[in-house]
């Protein structure tokens, strides 16, 4: 695309020369010849500084919110350089969320998940459909990609280049897992969303956000600019949203227009019947922790607004395999679980959650990573294990350069601690998770905690191909 077609369509002034445009980016380090660099003014650098590194690379343009001095090519001052990066890459993409239907969510709790049971009823129904998360993204075709490790938070950008694969893939529905800082730093700016879901608001990011309101403001985002909102009645702040003019919500009170009732928790998951405007109907749901029946609900809501069937809805919850690392049931006898928690208050969460339903013993795998990841985690990490488990495995987690001996005799501190006794390590994580798998009762459970869907193990100065679900099901081959 021309320069001067891209300005004319964003209503920005023409310069003189007019060169060819091939991409745009506001890290000057993916600078490629043809690109336009936009110097973000950053919460700790300048991107003014790395003008001159941009035009080594072969940057035809910059852009920015002012800048003195004289440079090759073209300088183009913007109001927000924000605005301005996402614009530009909507407008080089061709605004490829116009051809899908958006589903994005947001909140502070439970939007991985609600992000991927939407995807999967979508895929259920026959929706060749698309998924952006923090775990990755999914095509059409069920394959789960990993973001290239820069990438770990895409900015405009890369989610405009992702949403043009998609289309290009065939995909006619995407759900977009959307954060505050993404709403916030405008990297979603330009997104068409058809349906936005709004999980619940709790403290968190109020370093950044400033303080709940300033958080809530974000979040509310995404819902102002959604054709339809799906809204949590169990949440207040998410009530305050209800003056959208085409919402539904959903919730466990008697005011939730998609409503949870008669909830059980089973080894094998949840059980529960919705009271909805499409009717009443029972759902079955394999997945551990009552808090994700708002997920379901808010899933089945927007999915139904999407046209899918009821019939359909009931097939696809009943079918889901989880989120990678999240909770994730591998087996029933025993239960043996995959999941992220890698902090004290984490883990503590998921042992409290695993216990009603665990009528046997529990069990953890557990490791704390080395280096200079938090040192003073790893003690805690083995006293909650100890606490909250009745057989606690203490391995490797990432020990780095940290000997992995050092990181085990402090997880055996904290849990020694206690005087339960109920805890060993085993310094390798292959064999401290066959060590659990094998020894359990059919009654029990296991939680492996700590890798989730991390696909390297670091080990010394080794980075080593690791999958905690392989390992697992290997495991419970043997």
């Amino acid at each position: 695309m021309k320069l001067h077609d891209l300005l004319l369509s964003l209503n920005l002034p023409l310069p003189a020369e007019n060169p060819d445009v091939t991409a745009v980016t506001h890290n000057s380090a993916w600078v490629k010849p043809g690109a336009i660099f936009v110097a973000v003014r950053g919460l700790k650098t300048d991107g003014h500084k790395f003008i001159p590194q941009a035009l080594e690379r072969g940057a035809v343009a910059v852009v920015g919110e002012g800048f003195e001095g004289d440079l090759p090519v073209p300088y183009l001052q913007v109001n927000s350089a924000r605005h301005a990066l996402a614009d530009l890459a909507c407008v080089l993409q061709n605004h490829p969320s116009r051809e899908l239907q958006v589903v994005g969510i947001t909140g502070t709790d439970g939007k991985s998940t609600t992000s991927w049971i939407t995807y999967h009823l979508l895929q259920a129904a026959g929706k060749a459909s698309g998924l952006l998360s923090t775990v990755g993204y999914k095509t059409p075709d069920g394959v789960l990609h990993h973001f290239p490790q820069h990438l770990t938070t895409p900015d405009s950008p890369e989610i405009q280049s992702l949403l043009r694969e998609l289309v290009s893939l065939g995909t006619t529905h995407c759900v977009l897992e959307t954060s505050s800082h993404a709403l916030e730093l405008e990297r979603v700016r330009g997104v068409q969303y058809q349906v936005g879901i709004f999980t619940n608001l709790t403290p968190e990011h109020l370093d950044f956000h400033g303080d709940m309101e300033g958080y809530f403001q974000a979040k509310r985002k995404l819902i102002d600019r959604s054709h339809f909102a799906v809204l949590n009645q169990d949440d207040p702040y998410a009530r305050r949203l209800t003056d959208h003019p085409n919402h539904t919500t959903f919730g466990v009170s008697p005011d939730a227009q998609w409503r949870a009732i008669n909830i059980e928790e089973e080894v094998s998951g949840l059980k529960f019947t919705v009271v909805s405007p499409a009717g009443t109907f029972d759902v079955v749901l394999p997945m551990i922790g009552q808090f994700n029946v708002h997920n379901a609900l808010a899933a089945i809501a927007a999915a139904h607004h999407l046209g899918i069937e009821i019939p359909v809805l009931q097939q696809g919850l009943a079918s889901f395999e989880g989120v990678p690392g999240r909770m994730q049931i591998l087996s029933s006898t025993p239960r043996v679980i995959v999941d992220f928690a890698h902090t004290p208050p984490s883990l503590e969460k998921a042992l409290e959650v695993l216990r009603p339903s665990t009528p046997g013993k529990l069990w953890v795998v557990v490791g704390s990573a080395g280096g200079n990841r938090d040192p003073l985690k790893r003690a805690p990490l083995g006293e909650v294990a100890s606490r909250l488990a009745d057989q606690a495995i203490f391995t490797e987690e990432d020990c780095r350069d940290t000997p992995i001996e050092e990181i085990l005799r402090e997880m055996e501190r904290g849990a020694s601690a206690l005087d339960k006794n109920n805890f060993k390590s085993i310094a390798d994580r292959r064999e401290a998770i066959r060590f659990a798998v094998q020894h359990a009762a059919d009654a029990d459970t296991v939680l492996l905690a700590g890798k989730g869907p991390e696909d390297t193990l670091e080990r010394a100065t080794e980075i080593l191909p690791w999958n905690e679900v392989e390992e697992a099901l290997q495991a419970l081959s043997l």
